[in-house]
């Protein structure tokens, strides 16, 4: 069972308490709009590593335009691609918000990370953030050659993010689509259900609450009889077997926790190879705080190497 540390890791600690110090209010308590702000005021950091070429495009998605950024370290070998879903909820986020990460597992696992950004409730509610997270996939298996890619293709994401890659690997099976070789779910959203036992020991946070995913949950479905869908909940599709191996992180400090954990057994009991990675001393959102915390530095390397 994949459970919390005793206590959090210091470092960070230590940038908890800078975040809790600026007088913030949770997300929960703010309209969507002002959410958004404050998420790119917070978030939007930019840096990272240097790249070979960073170039924004956008296709033609099932509801509009879909803009993407692309970001490769070398244009002197084709490289494995990753498509990747930022987190926030399906409400808040931007290409800009993960630009930092995208650059670091780009340079880290020497591939092509093609970032989404895909409609966000509550203005376009389930399955639209689901629609665009496959279209932008087979727009990318179907543009790889001239990405510059070797044709591999991973999914990935970060909390809703990693949702959306789940659920986009079930499609992949589902929809007989474009072949992938890894969906990488980073403390994803597999449930919509708050009775675990993580969502009762995490509640009030650090960096997410309970409530918080609440509110999320209530503005990305439709209404609740959505949430028992298998691509808004991937945890209730019956039979998880012939979907891509996966490497699913977990945080001990998050609510989400034991969804996350639950999805990676069920992977592995229907079959899939599954690298289940548990940070106890972690909570949800580390990895993108990698140039403060140790441990998420090691953590970002290791996804990074699961990369195919």
């Amino acid at each position: 069972m994949s459970t919390s540390a005793d206590e959090l890791d210091a470092e960070l600690a230590t940038v908890i308490d800078e975040i809790e110090a600026m007088g913030i209010p949770e997300w929960h308590e703010l309209s969507v709009e002002s959410a958004r702000r404050i998420e790119d005021e917070l978030f939007t950091t930019g840096g990272g590593p240097e790249m070979e070429v960073v170039r924004d495009f956008a296709f033609d998605g099932p509801g509009g335009e879909v803009p993407i950024r692309v970001y490769s370290p070398s244009t002197d070998e084709r490289l494995p691609t990753l498509v990747y879903y930022h987190g926030g909820g399906w409400v808040l986020g931007t290409l800009d918000s993960v630009e930092n990460i995208c650059r670091e597992l780009a340079m880290r696992a020497e591939c092509i990370v093609v970032s989404v950004d895909y409609r966000l409730a509550p203005r376009h509610t389930f399955p639209a953030a689901v629609d665009d997270a496959y279209a932008a996939l087979e727009w990318v298996a179907r543009n790889a050659d001239v990405l510059g890619s070797d044709g591999r293709i991973s999914v990935g994401g970060t909390s809703a993010g990693g949702n959306l890659a789940a659920v986009t690997a079930l499609r992949v099976r589902e929809q007989n689509g474009p072949d992938i070789t890894r969906q990488l779910l980073l403390y994803p959203i597999t449930d919509f259900a708050f009775d675990t036992d993580s969502y009762q020991a995490n509640a009030g946070g650090p960096l997410l609450t309970r409530a918080d995913m609440e509110w999320f949950w209530n503005r990305y479905l439709r209404s609740s009889v959505d949430g028992y869908n298998p691509f808004a909940s991937p945890l209730r599709m019956n039979d998880l077997s012939g979907v891509a191996p996966a490497t699913v992180v977990t945080a001990g400090f998050d609510p989400l926790r034991d969804e996350g954990a639950a999805y990676a057994d069920r992977l592995a009991n229907d079959g899939v190879d599954v690298e289940h990675l548990h940070y106890p001393t972690m909570a949800h959102g580390f990895l993108s705080l990698s140039d403060d915390v140790t441990v998420a530095d090691e953590a970002l390397d290791a996804v990074a190497r699961s990369i195919e």
